[in-house]
């Protein structure tokens, strides 16, 4: 996949994000779609090799649109400025943890995974499996190879410590996240260096016992 040519496309895709500059661009946004398609193909073996719930997922339906749903949006714009797809067991539609990427220029390359905003019950389940279980997740967190390429959770995080949990509580700064995600930014100069069919999967496989973590204690 060349990441200099989608980039180059997709700036110019928010310079002219409107529906004429897109149609008559579209060959070559059909293009770049299928090899970014056919990296994501590449890269799903490998995945699943490391966590076999991902066995079985049709690269195709891990693909989200370009198309902007801007119906409840003052942000009018029809287009995204990147590309991205998520791998989870029950596909990108599914709910429970998972793994994200984003290409795209000025920044919004990254790599990400767990759960964004997890279900009320779900949410219920990861705060008690961190109270019961928290030294395992600290364990998943500080392992060399996660560090590597993310630095702990990000997102919002409640001001006060939730319903149930003291103030005093060992982890509750871990308790008071309203998602369980962590991201790994990759500057544009660097994406183009990078062997993504190598680097995207080792990025995951990092990513694993995290996303293991959250599904033992949501299934």
């Amino acid at each position: 996949m060349n990441t200099i040519l989608l980039f180059e496309f997709l700036e110019e895709l928010a310079r002219h994000n409107e529906r004429d500059w897109f149609q008559a661009h579209k060959p070559t946004y059909e293009q770049l779609r299928q090899e970014f398609e056919a990296a994501v193909a590449r890269w799903l073996p490998q995945m699943a090799a490391n966590d076999p719930t991902l066995a079985g997922l049709n690269p195709r339906k891990s693909l989200f649109r370009i198309y902007r749903d801007v119906r409840f949006s003052h942000d009018k714009r029809p287009y995204k400025t990147h590309f991205s797809a998520y791998f989870s067991a029950g596909g990108k539609a599914g709910t429970g943890p998972g793994y994200y990427v984003q290409l795209g220029p000025h920044g919004q390359t990254l790599l990400a995974g767990g759960i964004y905003v997890p279900e009320k019950e779900q949410l219920a389940r990861i705060r008690q499996e961190i109270d019961y279980n928290g030294p395992a997740l600290h364990a998943v967190l500080q392992a060399p190879e996660f560090r590597q390429y993310y630095a702990g959770l990000t997102g919002e995080t409640l001001k006060k410590a939730p319903a149930g949990y003291p103030a005093d509580h060992p982890d509750i700064e871990l308790l008071k996240h309203k998602s369980f995600v962590v991201s790994h930014a990759v500057p544009d100069a660097t994406v183009h260096q990078l062997d993504l069919d190598t680097y995207v999967p080792a990025a995951f496989r990092a990513l694993q016992p995290f996303c293991e973590f959250l599904r033992e204690a949501v299934d």
